[in-house]
């Protein structure tokens, strides 16, 4: 039988159909944002995570931007599709932006210069633990949520609008709120064809 945490990480689904509403306090949501960034394991314990939560006006002015960020690299037709995407993650109650600090993945490939290749890939692990702990901790709440990567479109802009430290950098979006409908239908490969045993 599937464990507490398990059982809520099977629920965990990709909703792009959302509302500008939470069934928890603003504060709880931070709270776990804060927690999964404190405990999420990093190698060396780098703690290279770094958060920033927006709420309010503040979640709406990011996809507002964002669409006004995509116009001219999309054309005419296309269009209407990227703003319709856009505003259903507008549509949600906020928006975690993950960021990877860069000067503490520099630090540790000065003092383990053995492993300096290797560091950015485990960073890039410890990015997507705390995207998925924090994903998982938000169904628990009751939120949908989706993970979007717009960051070579928007980094520049995250950056000056929430004067964002330069060596933080942009891995991704988690956008948040109450669901609004149902997931898509999610297909599996055969179990026994991704995972092996050997005894």
């Amino acid at each position: 039988m599937a464990t507490p945490f398990l059982q809520t990480y099977l629920k965990r689904r990709t909703h792009y159909a959302l509302k500008k509403e939470s069934p928890v306090p603003a504060s709880k949501i931070v709270d776990v944002v804060k927690d999964v960034v404190k405990h999420t394991p990093t190698s060396f314990n780098s703690q290279s995570n770094r958060a920033i939560v927006l709420l309010g006006a503040q979640h709406d002015k990011l996809w507002d931007q964002t669409f006004e960020l995509l116009k001219p690299l999309t054309t005419p037709e296309q269009r209407p599709n990227t703003q319709a995407k856009i505003n259903g993650f507008k549509n949600g109650f906020g928006t975690v932006l993950f960021f990877e600090d860069a000067n503490s993945i520099k630090k540790m490939q000065e003092d383990y210069p053995l492993y300096a290749a290797a560091f950015p890939t485990f960073a890039a692990h410890s990015s997507g633990a705390a995207h998925i702990v924090t994903w998982t901790a938000l169904t628990e709440l009751g939120l949908g949520c989706n993970l979007q990567h717009y960051n070579q479109v928007i980094e520049d802009y995250v950056t000056k609008e929430w004067n964002v430290p330069e060596n933080w950098k942009l891995q991704a979006q988690l956008v948040f709120g109450t669901p609004a409908g149902e997931p898509g239908e999610k297909t599996f490969l055969p179990i026994d064809e991704t995972v092996k045993v050997s005894e």
